[in-house]
């Protein structure tokens, strides 16, 4: 099983839309194992995106997720970090397709709802970024048996 992060970025949050996202991660068989509303700061945002310091868009994007709270998510599945970004759509909603989240809920190219780890060495150092030791949690679910097939001694 994958654990991956998922933020809400303050578009989602000020719109509105984070029951309706958390619910279709949850429709398709994802388990919530953390959550938090919170005010990301400079530092933690700069930290996050490191990777984009040089990038022209970085001092917006900075700004964009410092500007209003967010909510974090970790969310665990077999194959997590594939599903929850093939269901985020493309980055820009001009250009992701209908059924995904920002297909369905985003036209703008700056504000684009969602972000998600994309490998499991980024989902690693991201959830390490935004929760504290014991802040994720591992806890089995009634239902696993009916979104997993387990006949075969793992999730398939």
């Amino acid at each position: 099983m994958e654990t991956t992060l998922i933020i809400l970025k303050p578009d989602a949050v000020q719109r509105g839309l984070m029951g309706r996202i958390i619910s279709r991660f949850e429709d398709k068989g994802l388990q919530v194992v953390g959550c938090k509303l919170m005010q990301i700061s400079q530092q933690l945002a700069a930290t996050h995106y490191e990777a984009h310091t040089t990038k022209p868009f970085y001092p917006g994007l900075v700004k964009f997720m410092t500007s209003a709270p967010v909510l974090v998510l970790a969310l665990r599945g077999n194959g997590a970090i594939t599903i929850a970004r093939n269901m985020m759509g493309a980055t820009f909603g001009s250009k992701a397709n209908p059924g995904t989240i920002r297909g369905d809920f985003g036209v703008s190219n700056s504000f684009n709802l969602i972000h998600g780890s994309d490998s499991p060495e980024a989902a690693e150092r991201e959830l390490k970024l935004f929760f504290a030791p014991g802040e994720v949690l591992t806890f089995g679910r009634a239902i696993e048996t009916w979104v997993y097939d387990m006949s075969g001694g793992k999730p398939e």
